[in-house]
Parts: structure tokens; sequence; C-alpha cells
């Protein structure tokens, strides 16, 4: 969800959050598979625990940059922009990429955010794996996938694109790792992001305006907006939670408005010195759970899908949505100028966000150098301009896009308040290998009722800490 993020989506889950599986079909001149290759998830020698296996970085001088030289590759593509603007993208820069190397032909294969997370992991352990593959920033994953050794470092490469020139620290950190994957945030380079991601308040305008309301300017209003929609019989938030990771966004917003970013922050980077256990996250778990208790959500919404709910949405059915910059695009098709973003209320404004799941290098990819050209393209300036073409939010060169005014405008504007006033902050899955799931499943009880804000806290904090002790 960044975004990667794919949660969610994210996701994270982040999101980076993709619907269901999408059938991939070849097409010239960029392929795409119709099925895993079976020799990539064909079991393979994996690092033993502790062991270092990891890819000797090149210096920057070492690598080759003239694409069109590498002879005839074939590059084997692993993503999950399935959406309709996600993966027009894809599909217009790969064909522009084979056109500019004709010699390197892409082999795509695009696979839902869930089905990506599943198998990947096995995937990047057999002899044959993809050549770039998208991974979710966290450690879960991409943390995981660092400490194997099954990413190549990629610091001679941003040397020589001028990768770390077009890309801030502010979005380098969260593509970071220690060789070892102990620290994130900091360290090489692992991947690099297309997009932008921020979680922020989707809203139906025109119900707003039945209601007598204005978008939310402070937290009060938003809180004040869910219960005037209670009362008027609508429904005040659309929720899809049956995968347990789109409450974390909906927490998120609700966290950002009761704990400092810094303490966000450092709790989404799972660094030691950080709890769960604090008067401010007690505050927000309990507000979330109020929300809940009073009916704020769709009925049914921990047994609800993350698609069906934002589609509903934008059918009409719910005036608020807390979701991600991703959602803009297919909602904009749909509602139109009735379809409003805005940053969780606040001041200063506090968002979860970063980047979509970055592009990576696997380990044992036989064309590396092709792979970091591929990564080039569908990162310079030029493919910054397609994907606002496409309805998505670039993560560099941002100011420099054309925006129509309307909701693609909200979303530029918000993501570029939130990342000057430094106020974007991870997501909270990346904290620990286990927390995606710890947290997605302590959140479904906790908005069933089924558990209270210091039960909730606790399931957390135990995850977290154990991490944090161990992480040394």
């Amino acid at each position: 969800m960044p975004a990667r993020t794919r949660s969610p989506e994210p996701r994270v889950l982040t999101p980076r959050l993709a619907p269901a599986l999408t059938a991939p079909v070849l097409m010239a001149p960029v392929l795409m598979a119709t099925a895993l290759v079976a020799a990539a998830c064909a079991p393979g020698p994996s690092v033993a625990p502790g062991a270092s296996a990891l890819p000797a970085t090149a210096a920057a001088s070492a690598v080759r940059t003239d694409a069109a030289a590498l002879g005839n590759v074939t590059l084997t593509v692993w993503d999950q922009e399935v959406r309709g603007g996600q993966n027009a993208q894809m599909t217009e820069l790969n064909a522009a990429f084979h056109a500019k190397y004709p010699n390197i032909t892409v082999k795509r294969v695009s696979r839902s955010f869930d089905d990506l997370n599943t198998t990947l992991r096995l995937a990047l352990s057999g002899n044959e794996p993809p050549d770039v593959v998208q991974a979710n920033n966290g450690r879960p994953q991409m943390g995981a996938f660092v400490k194997a050794g099954q990413l190549r470092p990629l610091d001679a490469y941003a040397d020589a694109y001028g990768w770390k020139k077009r890309y801030p620290p502010s979005v380098l950190q969260y593509v970071s790792y220690s060789p070892d994957g102990k620290v994130f945030g900091q360290g090489s380079v692992y991947g690099l992001p297309q997009v932008g991601e921020v979680v922020g308040i989707l809203y139906n305008a025109a119900k707003l305006k039945a209601l007598g309301l204005e978008p939310p300017a402070t937290w009060q209003e938003f809180d004040a907006a869910l219960a005037a929609a209670k009362a008027a019989g609508e429904v005040p938030m659309q929720l899809g939670n049956l995968d347990k990771w789109p409450a974390v966004h909906v927490f998120g917003a609700v966290q950002g408005r009761h704990v400092p970013a810094r303490q966000i922050t450092m709790l989404g980077f799972g660094r030691k010195g950080a709890s769960w256990n604090t008067p401010e996250n007690a505050t927000a778990a309990g507000q979330l759970a109020d929300w809940a208790a009073k009916g704020y959500f769709n009925r049914g919404f921990n047994g609800q899908g993350y698609d069906a709910a934002w589609q509903a949405f934008g059918k009409g059915e719910g005036v608020f949505l807390i979701g991600g910059s991703w959602l803009i695009a297919d909602l904009e098709r749909v509602m139109g100028r009735n379809l409003g973003f805005v940053l969780p209320p606040g001041s200063p404004p506090v968002a979860t966000g970063g980047t979509g799941l970055p592009f990576a290098i696997t380990a044992k990819s036989r064309h590396p150098d092709a792979a970091a050209a591929y990564l080039n393209f569908i990162t310079d300036a030029a493919a910054m301009r397609v994907l606002t073409a496409k309805g998505l939010l670039p993560i560099a060169d941002t100011a420099a896009q054309s925006v129509p005014e309307g909701p693609r405008r909200d979303m530029f504007t918000a993501f570029g308040t939130a990342t000057a006033s430094q106020a974007l902050v991870p997501y909270l899955d990346y904290a620990t290998p286990t927390f995606a799931d710890t947290l997605g499943a302590a959140l479904q009880d906790l908005l069933a009722g089924e558990a209270k804000p210091a039960e909730f806290l606790a399931t957390l904090e135990k995850d977290y800490k154990t991490f944090a002790d161990s992480n040394e």
C-alpha cells in the first residue's frame, strides 16, 4: 500500500492493494505470462537462519547501463499492478521499454496483491526466480528477503543512474535496509517505487451537501459528520475488513490524531524504545472501538471484502471511506466530481503513507543490468507523466505534473502537504515480521467488541517488544 502500499493492500498491506487475481494473457511486444514459471516456484536451496548469502555490491563502474548492448534478453517481471490505472500504466511503459530496447522482452506476470504475497517467498527461494519483483517494503517481505540474501542491493545502480537525486532521503528510507535486514529505513537501497501513497478520507460530496455539511476541516467536524450521517440513516463509513488489513488504515487515521507523528514513525519502523502501551494509543483505540459500537461502519464490515467496500462506496453506499490514493482513479470514473479526498484533518496533518510496492531485482537474476535499466525506465520523468495520465500519483516530479481540478488534484495536494510538513508516517504493518497478522487480527477483535482497548494494545505490545528485544 508509498504505498505496497500492496499492505494494502498493505498491504499493508499496503496496500499497494489490488483486487482479485487478474489472469495474465499473452500479448506483443510485452509478454504476459499465462502461469507461473514452474522452475521459479520449484523448491531450491535457501539460506539457513543466521547465514549470510548476500549478493556482492558492485561498484558503479562495474555495472552496464547501455541496455541496447546487452544482447537478447528476456526479463521476467512479477507485479501487482492489476487495477485499471495501474495495469494501463504498466502495459504502456512495458511496450515503450521494448520499443526503445527491442533486444529486451518483458515477460510479465501480473498478480493480485494478496496472491503475490502468497507466492513470492517460494519463488525467491527457487533456483530460477523472476528477474524483477514487486515486494512489500515491510519486514515480513522485503526485510525477510534482504536477510535471506534474495534481493540485490542497488547502490551501484543508484550511483550510475542518479537514483539518489531522483528520490529524496524521505522516500529512500522506505526501501532501505541494513544488509542483515535488521535495520529498516537505513542502509542499502533494495527497490524503486513508482507511486507515492497517502491514506486519507474519501467522501461523497453530494451526500455531504444533502446533510448540510462541508468536507471536515477538523477532527471534531469529522466525528460530528459521522454522527450526522448515522442519524440521517446513511452509512457513515464503508469498511471491508474481511482480510483484516483494511482496518489498519482506518486505525492509522485515528492514531494520527492522538499520537505524535514521531512515535508512530518509531512504531512503524520497529525501532526499540517505542511502545504501544501509551495513553495516546489507548485514546486512539478507544475512539475506533467507539465508532464501531455506535454503528458508524456498514453492517458486517468484518466479513466484507475490501473491493466490495470501495465499490459500494462508489455506487453511493456510504458518506466516507478511509482509503488510499490508489483508489482515486477507479472511484473518479464512477463518481466524477462527487468524489472528494482530504487528509485526516488536524494541525499539523498526520497521514499514513509512503511508497507503493517497490520494484526490486532478485539476487539470482541472470540479467541484473537489464533489470536495472528496466527499473530506471519505469521510474524516470517520462514514466511519471504516464502515471499521472493514468490517474496515479507519481512519487517523483509530483509538483511538475499538470492535473485538472477535481479529486485527482485533491490527491496531489494532500500528498504534497503531507510530505512538505514531514507528516507522512509509515504503515504500521512494517513494524515486525509478524505484525501484519497480529495487528490485523487484533483490530478485528477490537472492532467486533471482543477485545477492549487495553487488551488490544497488550497484544500489539507483546509482538512488538518480542521483536525489538531480539533484533539488537
